[in-house]
Protein backbone atom coordinates (compact mmCIF):
# COMPACT_ATOMS: atom_id res chain seq x y z
CA UNK A 1 0.00 0.00 0.00
CA UNK A 2 1.28 3.39 -1.27
CA UNK A 3 0.62 6.64 1.10
CA UNK A 4 1.90 10.06 0.54
CA UNK A 5 1.25 13.54 1.82
CA UNK A 6 1.50 16.77 -0.24
CA UNK A 7 1.58 20.27 0.76
CA UNK A 8 -2.00 22.43 -0.58
CA UNK A 9 -1.11 25.70 0.53
CA UNK A 10 1.07 27.53 2.97
CA UNK A 11 -0.24 29.49 6.13
CA UNK A 12 1.59 32.09 8.37
CA UNK A 13 1.51 32.32 11.82
CA UNK A 14 3.46 34.38 14.61
CA UNK A 15 5.17 31.65 16.63
CA UNK A 16 4.04 32.59 20.25
CA UNK A 17 0.06 31.86 18.87
CA UNK A 18 1.16 28.08 17.98
CA UNK A 19 3.84 27.28 20.22
CA UNK A 20 3.63 27.83 24.11
CA UNK A 21 6.64 30.22 24.86
CA UNK A 22 7.39 30.54 21.34
CA UNK A 23 8.36 34.28 19.93
CA UNK A 24 7.00 36.44 17.46
CA UNK A 25 8.95 35.23 14.52
CA UNK A 26 6.44 33.73 11.43
CA UNK A 27 6.23 30.28 10.97
CA UNK A 28 5.32 29.16 7.71
CA UNK A 29 2.52 26.25 8.23
CA UNK A 30 1.96 23.17 5.54
CA UNK A 31 -1.55 22.43 5.10
CA UNK A 32 -1.51 19.09 4.13
CA UNK A 33 -3.74 16.28 2.62
CA UNK A 34 -2.71 12.53 2.07
CA UNK A 35 -3.30 9.84 -0.95
CA UNK A 36 -3.56 6.32 -0.09
CA UNK A 37 -3.33 3.62 -3.22
CA UNK A 38 -4.92 0.88 -1.03
CA UNK A 39 -4.76 -2.70 -3.00
CA UNK A 40 -8.09 -3.75 -2.86
CA UNK A 41 -9.88 0.06 -2.21
CA UNK A 42 -7.49 1.69 -4.74
CA UNK A 43 -7.00 5.58 -4.74
CA UNK A 44 -8.13 7.03 -1.50
CA UNK A 45 -7.61 10.68 -0.78
CA UNK A 46 -7.36 11.53 2.94
CA UNK A 47 -8.97 15.14 3.39
CA UNK A 48 -8.23 17.67 0.32
CA UNK A 49 -6.60 20.66 1.53
CA UNK A 50 -6.92 24.10 0.58
CA UNK A 51 -8.36 24.65 -2.52
CA UNK A 52 -9.82 27.88 -4.68
CA UNK A 53 -13.31 26.51 -3.67
CA UNK A 54 -12.93 27.93 -0.11
CA UNK A 55 -10.18 31.11 -1.14
CA UNK A 56 -12.21 32.42 -4.20
CA UNK A 57 -15.24 30.17 -4.84
CA UNK A 58 -18.10 32.24 -5.28
CA UNK A 59 -20.19 30.15 -3.18
CA UNK A 60 -18.71 31.41 -0.13
CA UNK A 61 -20.21 33.35 2.39
CA UNK A 62 -19.37 35.88 4.36
CA UNK A 63 -18.09 34.34 7.18
CA UNK A 64 -16.04 32.19 5.09
CA UNK A 65 -14.59 35.15 2.91
CA UNK A 66 -13.53 36.90 6.36
CA UNK A 67 -12.20 33.63 7.25
CA UNK A 68 -9.85 33.82 4.16
CA UNK A 69 -8.88 37.38 4.37
CA UNK A 70 -7.26 36.60 7.81
CA UNK A 71 -5.71 33.70 7.36
CA UNK A 72 -4.62 34.50 4.26
CA UNK A 73 -3.80 30.87 2.96
CA UNK A 74 -1.06 31.02 -0.25
CA UNK A 75 -1.87 27.99 -2.44
CA UNK A 76 1.31 25.73 -3.78
CA UNK A 77 0.19 25.12 -7.21
CA UNK A 78 2.35 22.23 -7.62
CA UNK A 79 0.46 20.24 -4.47
CA UNK A 80 -3.15 21.22 -5.47
CA UNK A 81 -5.09 18.11 -4.93
CA UNK A 82 -5.32 17.89 -9.34
CA UNK A 83 -2.02 18.55 -10.11
CA UNK A 84 -0.96 15.84 -7.74
CA UNK A 85 -3.55 13.12 -9.12
CA UNK A 86 -2.38 13.99 -12.46
CA UNK A 87 1.49 12.79 -11.10
CA UNK A 88 -0.02 9.69 -10.22
CA UNK A 89 -2.15 9.05 -13.67
CA UNK A 90 -5.34 9.52 -11.65
CA UNK A 91 -7.90 11.61 -12.26
CA UNK A 92 -11.10 13.14 -9.78
CA UNK A 93 -13.33 10.05 -10.79
CA UNK A 94 -11.39 7.82 -10.16
CA UNK A 95 -11.50 8.48 -6.74
CA UNK A 96 -14.28 6.56 -4.98
CA UNK A 97 -13.05 7.04 -1.45
CA UNK A 98 -12.57 9.99 0.43
CA UNK A 99 -11.65 10.38 3.96
CA UNK A 100 -12.46 13.45 5.92
CA UNK A 101 -10.49 13.97 9.05
CA UNK A 102 -12.78 16.55 10.05
CA UNK A 103 -14.80 19.44 8.64
CA UNK A 104 -12.27 22.33 8.85
CA UNK A 105 -12.49 24.32 5.57
CA UNK A 106 -8.92 23.21 5.00
CA UNK A 107 -9.16 19.28 5.03
CA UNK A 108 -12.80 19.84 3.05
CA UNK A 109 -12.91 22.39 0.69
CA UNK A 110 -11.91 20.14 -2.05
CA UNK A 111 -14.64 17.75 -1.63
CA UNK A 112 -16.81 19.08 -4.51
CA UNK A 113 -14.34 18.32 -7.18
CA UNK A 114 -15.01 14.40 -6.37
CA UNK A 115 -18.27 13.38 -7.96
CA UNK A 116 -18.08 10.26 -7.68
CA UNK A 117 -16.53 9.11 -4.40
CA UNK A 118 -17.82 8.16 -1.04
CA UNK A 119 -16.98 10.27 2.25
CA UNK A 120 -15.59 8.38 5.35
CA UNK A 121 -16.03 10.45 8.34
CA UNK A 122 -17.98 10.85 11.50
CA UNK A 123 -21.47 10.43 11.31
CA UNK A 124 -22.06 11.75 14.77
CA UNK A 125 -20.05 14.50 14.30
CA UNK A 126 -22.20 15.20 10.61
CA UNK A 127 -25.29 14.43 13.10
CA UNK A 128 -24.37 18.08 14.85
CA UNK A 129 -23.52 19.99 11.95
CA UNK A 130 -26.83 19.08 10.66
CA UNK A 131 -28.78 20.25 14.05
CA UNK A 132 -26.92 23.34 14.53
CA UNK A 133 -27.52 27.10 12.67
CA UNK A 134 -24.91 28.34 10.48
CA UNK A 135 -23.73 31.05 13.42
CA UNK A 136 -23.17 27.92 15.51
CA UNK A 137 -21.58 26.24 12.50
CA UNK A 138 -19.08 28.97 12.37
CA UNK A 139 -18.46 29.16 15.88
CA UNK A 140 -17.11 25.68 15.38
CA UNK A 141 -14.99 26.38 12.30
CA UNK A 142 -17.53 24.48 9.94
CA UNK A 143 -18.15 26.43 6.70
CA UNK A 144 -21.56 24.24 5.11
CA UNK A 145 -20.99 26.05 1.71
CA UNK A 146 -17.94 23.72 1.14
CA UNK A 147 -20.26 20.89 1.42
CA UNK A 148 -21.44 18.57 -1.55
CA UNK A 149 -25.04 18.73 -1.92
CA UNK A 150 -24.99 15.53 -1.70
CA UNK A 151 -22.67 14.59 1.25
CA UNK A 152 -25.53 13.30 3.84
CA UNK A 153 -26.44 10.87 0.66
CA UNK A 154 -22.96 9.85 -0.09
CA UNK A 155 -21.10 9.97 3.49
CA UNK A 156 -20.05 6.55 5.55
CA UNK A 157 -20.22 6.82 8.98
CA UNK A 158 -17.28 5.85 10.85
CA UNK A 159 -19.76 4.04 13.46
CA UNK A 160 -20.50 1.15 10.62
CA UNK A 161 -16.47 0.37 10.86
CA UNK A 162 -15.76 -2.69 13.17
CA UNK A 163 -13.31 -1.65 15.97
CA UNK A 164 -10.10 -2.41 16.75
CA UNK A 165 -8.84 -2.69 20.76
CA UNK A 166 -5.67 -0.67 21.75
CA UNK A 167 -2.49 -3.05 22.71
CA UNK A 168 1.49 -2.50 23.48
CA UNK A 169 1.28 0.82 22.84
CA UNK A 170 -0.96 1.11 19.77
CA UNK A 171 -4.19 3.32 20.19
CA UNK A 172 -7.17 1.34 18.52
CA UNK A 173 -9.95 2.50 16.74
CA UNK A 174 -12.35 2.01 13.64
CA UNK A 175 -10.95 -0.22 10.68
CA UNK A 176 -11.48 1.99 8.11
CA UNK A 177 -10.80 -1.01 5.06
CA UNK A 178 -11.18 -4.39 7.22
CA UNK A 179 -8.11 -5.33 6.58
CA UNK A 180 -6.62 -3.95 9.53
CA UNK A 181 -3.92 -1.47 7.30
CA UNK A 182 -5.75 1.43 8.25
CA UNK A 183 -7.09 2.56 11.75
CA UNK A 184 -9.32 5.45 12.67
CA UNK A 185 -7.98 6.82 15.83
CA UNK A 186 -10.56 9.19 17.78
CA UNK A 187 -8.21 12.19 18.75
CA UNK A 188 -10.67 14.20 20.63
CA UNK A 189 -9.53 18.48 20.98
CA UNK A 190 -8.99 20.41 18.07
CA UNK A 191 -12.05 19.93 16.39
CA UNK A 192 -15.31 18.12 16.71
CA UNK A 193 -15.29 14.34 15.44
CA UNK A 194 -11.86 14.62 14.59
CA UNK A 195 -9.67 11.44 14.03
CA UNK A 196 -6.06 10.53 12.41
CA UNK A 197 -5.00 7.47 11.21
CA UNK A 198 -2.71 4.96 12.06
CA UNK A 199 -0.80 3.04 9.02
CA UNK A 200 0.02 -0.23 11.00
CA UNK A 201 1.62 -2.31 7.79
CA UNK A 202 4.93 0.23 7.69
CA UNK A 203 8.48 -1.02 9.48
CA UNK A 204 7.70 2.06 12.13
CA UNK A 205 3.76 2.22 12.44
CA UNK A 206 2.63 5.85 11.14
CA UNK A 207 -0.06 8.18 12.88
CA UNK A 208 -1.15 11.42 11.22
CA UNK A 209 -2.30 13.31 14.21
CA UNK A 210 -4.13 15.93 11.39
CA UNK A 211 -4.34 18.90 13.79
CA UNK A 212 -3.94 17.64 17.51
CA UNK A 213 -1.42 20.11 17.57
CA UNK A 214 0.59 22.54 14.51
CA UNK A 215 3.65 21.93 15.68
CA UNK A 216 5.53 18.86 16.44
CA UNK A 217 7.85 20.54 18.84
CA UNK A 218 4.92 21.24 20.92
CA UNK A 219 3.41 17.54 21.18
CA UNK A 220 6.76 16.41 21.98
CA UNK A 221 8.03 19.06 24.07
CA UNK A 222 4.73 19.27 26.45
CA UNK A 223 4.54 22.90 24.99
CA UNK A 224 0.90 23.53 23.83
CA UNK A 225 -0.37 26.63 23.49
CA UNK A 226 -2.96 28.35 25.43
CA UNK A 227 -4.97 31.59 25.48
CA UNK A 228 -6.12 32.65 22.75
CA UNK A 229 -5.05 29.73 20.59
CA UNK A 230 -7.34 27.65 22.69
CA UNK A 231 -10.34 29.88 21.56
CA UNK A 232 -10.89 28.01 18.67
CA UNK A 233 -10.37 24.45 20.24
CA UNK A 234 -13.34 22.41 20.25
CA UNK A 235 -12.50 20.59 23.65
CA UNK A 236 -9.75 22.52 25.16
CA UNK A 237 -10.05 20.29 28.45
CA UNK A 238 -8.86 17.32 25.73
CA UNK A 239 -5.86 18.50 24.00
CA UNK A 240 -3.14 17.33 26.41
CA UNK A 241 -4.75 14.22 27.68
CA UNK A 242 -4.98 13.39 23.84
CA UNK A 243 -1.21 15.20 22.84
CA UNK A 244 -0.09 12.60 25.95
CA UNK A 245 -1.58 9.38 23.98
CA UNK A 246 0.26 10.29 21.06
CA UNK A 247 3.70 10.37 23.44
CA UNK A 248 3.08 7.52 24.94
CA UNK A 249 2.93 6.26 21.24
CA UNK A 250 6.06 7.66 20.15
CA UNK A 251 7.48 5.94 23.09
CA UNK A 252 6.50 2.58 22.12
CA UNK A 253 8.13 3.07 18.77
CA UNK A 254 5.70 4.92 16.85
CA UNK A 255 6.07 7.85 14.36
CA UNK A 256 3.48 10.83 14.46
CA UNK A 257 3.29 13.26 11.39
CA UNK A 258 0.86 16.43 11.91
CA UNK A 259 -0.93 18.23 9.11
CA UNK A 260 0.55 21.75 9.70
CA UNK A 261 3.90 20.98 10.61
CA UNK A 262 6.06 23.03 8.48
CA UNK A 263 9.18 20.11 8.49
CA UNK A 264 9.46 18.36 5.43
CA UNK A 265 8.53 14.74 6.84
CA UNK A 266 9.25 10.84 5.31
CA UNK A 267 6.17 10.33 3.35
CA UNK A 268 6.26 14.27 1.72
CA UNK A 269 6.00 14.62 -2.09
CA UNK A 270 8.29 16.72 -3.25
CA UNK A 271 6.53 18.71 -5.51
CA UNK A 272 6.57 22.15 -3.94
CA UNK A 273 6.72 25.03 -5.52
CA UNK A 274 10.44 26.91 -5.24
CA UNK A 275 8.85 29.33 -3.07
CA UNK A 276 8.62 26.41 -0.23
CA UNK A 277 12.32 26.06 0.16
Amino acid sequence: MKTVFANSAWVNAAERLILRGGGWRSVRLRVRYGLIVHPAQGPVLVDTGYTAEALTGERRGRMLRLYGALLKPKLNAAEQVLPVLKHFGLSPNDIRTVIVTHFHADHISGLSLFPKARFVASDAAWARVKARTPRQNWRHGVFTELFPADFDARLDGLSSRPHVEARDGVPGGADLFGDGSVIAVDLPGHADGQFGLLFTGLERPLLYAVDVQWLLTALTEKRTPGFPATLIAEDAASIEPTSAMLRRFIAAGGEVMLCHDPAPAAYDLALSDPEAT
